[in-house]
């Protein structure tokens, strides 16, 4: 009978968090695909603690620490290992403390877990032990290769290409303007010397005239 009324009291009648007792709450897998992540963990406290540490524990044995936070009404002291490059971000009212990761890369790939404890006033306690957030770090795949890196074309060369191609333009041009220059001049000097010639001195042509032939001579002979 006591079980029964046990099981009707959890199931419909719920008790409240006893007081001095954290539980935390872990989204189970988070699967990235840059370098930069974000781990919520919600807490939930009933006590009278005011001054609190939250840290963020790599693996299942929880034996890497990789960030933490150590704060109350009038400070914020954060701690990061030097192998994380990770900030610690609290919001007291929604009781969430946000574990930012940068700069992840696949070996990192792992499961990690949220601590958080009371240090003051007595007496310490901390949370239950969590399912943990696995995070799984993967590498981006890429559409199209990367384009392969082109030096940079010497800029001297094409400039010296550029002035001899207009040298040798300059010299054709001024060599096709002398021979036109030339052949300009010879036929000028050809019609001058043709206007030169002497011509016959005005007055009527004889047409009757007739070349010289000599006499012919007739002998008689006689008989």
């Amino acid at each position: 009978k006591y079980h029964i009324m046990h099981f009707i009291n959890e199931c419909f009648f719920p008790s409240s968090l006893p007081e001095n007792k954290i539980s935390v709450e872990q989204h189970p897998l988070i699967i990235t695909y840059n370098e930069n992540v974000t781990l919520a963990c919600k807490y939930t406290y009933n006590g009278t603690g005011n001054e609190f540490r939250a840290s963020l524990n790599k693996g299942a044995d929880r034996a890497v620490e990789v960030c933490s936070l150590s704060w109350n009404d009038s400070f914020h002291k954060n701690h990061s290992n030097e192998k994380f490059n990770c900030l610690v971000a609290v919001d007291s009212n929604k009781k969430q403390v946000n574990f930012s990761l940068c700069n992840l890369n696949t070996n990192q790939t792992d499961i990690y877990f949220c601590k958080i404890e009371v240090m003051f006033p007595p007496p310490y306690i901390y949370n239950d032990k969590s399912s943990g957030t696995v995070i799984h770090v993967r590498v981006k795949e890429m559409l199209h290769p990367p384009p392969e890196f082109q030096p940079a074309r010497p800029f001297w060369p094409i400039v010296v290409t550029l002035g001899v191609l207009a040298f040798y333009g300059v010299l054709v041009t001024a060599a096709f303007v002398i021979c036109w220059w030339k052949n300009k001049r010879n036929r000028i000097l050809t019609s001058d010397y043709m206007n030169m010639t002497p011509r016959h001195p005005p007055g009527p042509k004889n047409k009757h005239y007739q070349p010289y032939a000599p006499t012919r001579m007739h002998t008689e002979y006689r008989s």
